[in-house]
């Protein structure tokens, strides 16, 4: 009988974990996990996600430095991502910054045709597989120039949060508009707060950077755990079954 009541219980435990939902992170170098977390002083916001979920979920961060959603789609990465989704997955996108360089024809989409057409395939493939999708704008780059005065945050991503919005409302996905959250934030901080919130480092601060390194693109520890909490704060206003895993005082 205690033979049986373990081969339950095990059983038990197995399709609890099984039926655990996977969030799947896609997307560019801001989202992207970072390596040597000893010694590297970069993070992507994705990492920091986890701790503002529960353990009601697991997290994979798929995102990868340089891509667009042209080329995670070229190479494989999204074919990839569909052969894991499970009913109840949820994916959340983020593209924006490299889709934009249209010096680089294997990234470069336009706004108006490539860029909504992969994020629209995006959508509706992982809706084919049971999933839900988060759109999500790119977050700003920190970049002020002086007007009478004052400085001023400059746009850098042109039309494609725009893009990203249509696409949202047209097909009824939830967006988190990181793109208008971090530019209230960096443009809050100012021009010299918000260095804090990027990979701004003193010569000889880290050996990786032994000149120094000043990126207003990638984030810090405190600008990916700034991010991380917008996002999950995004979530949780979703209303999806995702939000009820969010925990903003981890």
């Amino acid at each position: 009988m205690k033979i049986f009541a373990a081969a339950a219980l095990a059983a038990t435990l197995l399709g609890a974990a099984q039926a655990r939902p996977t969030v799947f992170l896609v997307g560019d170098s801001t989202m992207a996990d970072k390596p040597d977390p000893a010694h590297n002083p970069e993070r992507g916001w994705g990492q920091l996600l986890p701790r503002f979920l529960d353990d009601g979920v697991a997290v994979r961060n798929v995102a990868v430095n340089g891509r667009s959603t042209k080329s995670f789609i070229d190479e494989g990465r999204w074919a990839a991502v569909l052969a894991e989704l499970r009913r109840g997955d949820v994916v959340l996108v983020q593209f924006g910054h490299n889709d934009q360089k249209r010096e680089d024809p294997a990234r470069y989409t336009d706004p108006h045709t490539g860029y909504r057409r992969n994020l629209a395939r995006f959508v509706a493939e992982a809706r084919g597989r049971g999933a839900q999708v988060v759109l999500l704008t790119p977050i700003v780059r920190r970049r002020f120039d002086a007007h009478n005065g004052y400085h001023v945050l400059q746009d850098t991503h042109g039309a494609y949060p725009d893009a990203m919005r249509e696409v949202a409302r047209e097909m009824e996905v939830p967006l988190v508009d990181l793109q208008r959250m971090t530019a209230a934030l960096v443009q809050r901080l100012g021009n010299e707060g918000s260095k804090r919130l990027y990979v701004w480092t003193a010569p000889g601060e880290y050996a990786m950077y032994p000149d120094g390194r000043q990126d207003d693109t990638h984030l810090s520890v405190n600008g990916a755990t700034a991010v991380a909490r917008m996002a999950a704060e995004g979530l949780r206003a979703t209303g999806l079954p995702l939000a009820r895993h969010v925990r903003l005082d981890p």
